[in-house]
């Protein structure tokens, strides 16, 4: 059974960055695709960004291009989320997902993290 735990969420200011990181175990974070969601109460879980098992291929939702950045490191079976210039409608609580393939339905993926709350103020 794969698990994944979160960490690096916080508050932080307008304009501020964080880096969350998601560690793995119990599988190589190399076998997945690894992804970024986040979600805010009341909303629908939202996909935030994702990187392919092989080669660099990244994937950002439109709101969030440009301002974050994935990235895996595979000997220490952790995917990051480098997040700059973040913005208030930035804050949520953001979850690390994984699957074997990438999932259109964010409910489909097979494996979750318990997720970090980042908050942005203004």
């Amino acid at each position: 059974q794969v698990r994944l735990v979160e960490s690096g969420g916080g508050l932080v200011q307008a304009g501020g960055s964080l880096r969350l990181s998601c560690v793995a175990s119990g599988g190589s974070s190399r076998d997945f695709v690894m992804a970024w969601f986040r979600q805010d109460p009341g909303k629908a879980r939202e996909f935030v960004a994702a990187t392919a098992r092989i080669g660099a291929s990244t994937f950002y939702a439109d709101s969030v291009k440009g301002r974050f950045t994935i990235s895996r490191e595979n000997a220490k079976n952790t995917v990051y989320l480098q997040m700059d210039s973040l913005k208030p409608e930035d804050t949520a609580v953001y979850y690390c997902a994984a699957d074997q393939y990438p999932r259109a339905i964010p409910n489909d993926w097979a494996y979750w993290g318990q997720g970090t709350q980042v908050t942005v103020s203004s």
